[in-house]
């Protein structure tokens, strides 16, 4: 049996103490300062009031103050903090983690330098760890989401670092019979291709309210336009993950996780209201101002499109789909999908 600390308890973090517990090792579940009132409540009932299903019973819960005691012992530990609480986890969280103990986040996400490059969160951990400590950060990528993992539907992620050896000992202490692991030394393949897919989660969605709108049909669908987007979707992140330098067949997590975060959640609503002909502020106001990484995501790499663009590295012509949606987002454009703009021809095997 192994020490499982969890920091930050997160619906995703938190469905990840099911293979944990499964596989006999010790849990402890530790709640960042915005989680009081779900460790309180998972004292009393194992009930966990924002992931909607009850966590198993023996599992050790501590408030942020009692980190110290949460992380005594640990054999693995796994930061669960959303990527608006990026700042919080670098300055208060990596200090004090021993650097002797592995580490695997969930965060998903990146940020755009002044050139252009992109860098995945796992990247900016590192960079941001106190001078002289090296700790050994790793991550996880791939569609699964939190609820659906709880409840033991086969899930395929992949977890990616930069030691081999760690992911395959990290791997040994969470496989399940339903939570099927891929290992990857393309930490920037995995984690972009993972974060990218939520600008296009937005884009997609946006057929979901124009189909809506048209039919005066709320809950109305039009498949075919879906899965254009999809496609297109598909061929632009393959196109900025080959531009950021990883692996062509990391696309498949990001393109899986593209594909079940279409199918519901915040990102899914605004696409929907947006399409549906609502301005993005008005969008913004119908969802009460609730922060969407898709927003963050969508501008950052349109952003860095547009500086790759300027430098003379890439088109802004083979991602016109980014394109509209930064439009919509940061310009105040309409939805207007550029149908015509995904369209090619190819006769290289013309004779």
């Amino acid at each position: 049996m192994s020490v499982i600390t969890f920091v930050c308890a997160g619906q995703m973090n938190s469905a990840i103490t099911f293979p944990a517990f499964e596989n006999g090792h010790e849990v402890r579940l530790v709640g960042s300062p915005l989680d009081r009132d779900i460790i309180d409540g998972l004292k009393k009932d194992n009930f966990h009031i924002t992931l909607k299903r009850t966590l198993h019973d023996g599992i050790k819960y501590y408030q942020i103050e009692e980190l110290e005691e949460a992380l005594k012992g640990a054999d693995l530990v796994l930061g669960g903090v959303s990527s608006f609480g990026l700042d919080w986890f670098c300055d208060e969280i990596l200090p004090v983690l021993p650097e002797d103990v592995p580490v695997l986040t969930v965060t998903k996400g990146m940020v755009d330098l002044e050139d252009g490059t992109l860098v995945p969160y796992p990247h900016i951990f590192a960079q941001r760890q106190p001078e002289g400590k090296c700790l050994n950060l790793n991550a996880i990528g791939g569609p699964c989401t939190s609820y659906e993992l709880a409840d033991h539907d086969d899930s395929h992620v992949a977890f990616c670092g930069k030691d081999i050896e760690t992911l395959k000992y990290i791997k040994s202490l969470l496989e399940t019979d339903y939570y099927h692991i891929s290992l990857s030394t393309d930490v920037v393949g995995v984690e972009c291709a993972v974060a990218m897919k939520n600008a296009y989660a937005l884009g997609v969605s946006l057929a979901v309210g124009l189909a809506e709108k048209r039919d005066r049909k709320i809950g109305s669908q039009h498949y075919n336009s879906q899965a254009a987007l999809f496609g297109q979707s598909v061929k632009e992140m393959t196109k900025l993950l080959e531009l950021i330098g990883g692996k062509p067949e990391n696309i498949i997590h990001g393109a899986g996780d593209l594909y079940v975060t279409i199918f519901g959640g915040r990102t899914r609503k605004i696409g929907t209201l947006l399409g549906r002909g609502l301005s993005f502020e008005e969008a913004m106001a119908e969802l009460q101002g609730v922060t969407l990484e898709s927003i963050v995501i969508s501008t950052r790499t349109a952003r860095a499109v547009r500086k790759l663009a300027e430098r003379g590295i890439v088109s802004l012509e083979d991602f016109p789909l980014l394109m509209h949606v930064d439009a919509i987002i940061n310009q105040g454009a309409e939805v207007n999908i550029p149908w015509k703009d995904f369209t090619w021809n190819d006769f290289s095997l013309a004779e």
